[in-house]
């Protein structure tokens, strides 16, 4: 089969962006197998001295166990929140919906370093600060468009037709969403759950406006640890963010057609 080289020169145009992407993940990689101190690159011999040191490090574990709790509840309390917004908003299309959405919709655009600012002086007025419940909330609050996105796409590919076959069946509200409304919810409800948890777990900014160091998370970790001089521990939580940014991610494209669920409507052309 000949390629056209118009095809060879579009192919040949996206690897070049692919690799370009891809020396920072390789760089930070080929960094924390490095036996030395020094980020040097390429390692100067392999090791698993760095990766030894964060698993054996209680501060490092300590800050990974706090940015995964904060990541999971935001998404949790992310979701929660988008669902019955978007589902009245479908429904019923109520206006007090519609300004909720557009409220969170609004937050997820606005510069973070705002975001994180106004978190901060809400957090401070009310007498509530560095707790943890703090960043998950806050979290929850500014990346609650995504959720709010992804559920309306997936609202908008349901056949009323069934919704309406349900309820001339006798069915209510509860029995029409558990039965129609669910099943063809729930990968967008998990796709919308993962965006959201990933964003959060790598979010720094609006954790440490909200909470600073009192509630360490991952991300304040590191950049802590600079201040004491740049070591390949760094690079191994960077790896670690990266392995769970891409298996949750992977996750998703099992369960679902992840393409889909971003909101494409027709196959990629060649």
């Amino acid at each position: 089969m000949t390629l056209s080289p118009r095809v060879l020169l579009r192919r040949g145009f996206l690897a070049l962006i692919a690799l370009f992407l891809a020396a920072p993940l390789i760089v930070v990689i080929s960094v924390s197998f490095n036996a030395t101190r020094r980020m040097s690159f390429p390692p100067t011999e392999f090791s698993l001295r760095w990766y030894r040191t964060f698993f054996s490090d209680y501060g490092w574990m300590a800050s990974l166990e706090r940015s995964l709790t904060i990541a999971g509840l935001a998404a949790l309390v992310s979701v929660a929140v988008a669902l019955p917004i978007t589902f009245a908003l479908w429904r019923y299309q109520a206006k007090a919906a519609a300004v909720l959405a557009g409220v969170g919709g609004a937050l997820f655009l606005i510069p973070g370093v705002v975001a994180a600012l106004m978190l901060s002086a809400f957090w401070g007025v009310t007498g509530h600060v560095g707790r943890l419940e703090n960043v998950v909330l806050s979290h929850a609050i500014v990346l609650l468009g995504i959720p709010l996105s992804l559920l309306m796409v997936g609202f908008r590919t349901i056949d009323q037709a069934q919704v309406e076959a349900a309820y001339t069946m006798g069915a209510r509200d509860s029995d029409a969403f558990r039965m129609v409304v669910r099943p063809a919810m729930t990968p967008y409800i998990l796709c919308a759950f993962v965006f959201v948890f990933v964003l959060s777990i790598n979010e720094y900014l609006i954790a440490y406006m909200v909470a600073g160091f009192t509630v360490q998370t991952l991300p304040i970790r590191i950049f802590a640890n600079m201040r004491q001089g740049y070591e390949p521990t760094m690079c191994v939580a960077a790896v670690i963010f990266m392995v769970m940014g891409f298996s949750a991610f992977a996750l998703m494209s099992k369960v679902a057609d992840l393409p889909r669920l971003m909101g494409r409507t027709r196959p990629l052309e060649d």
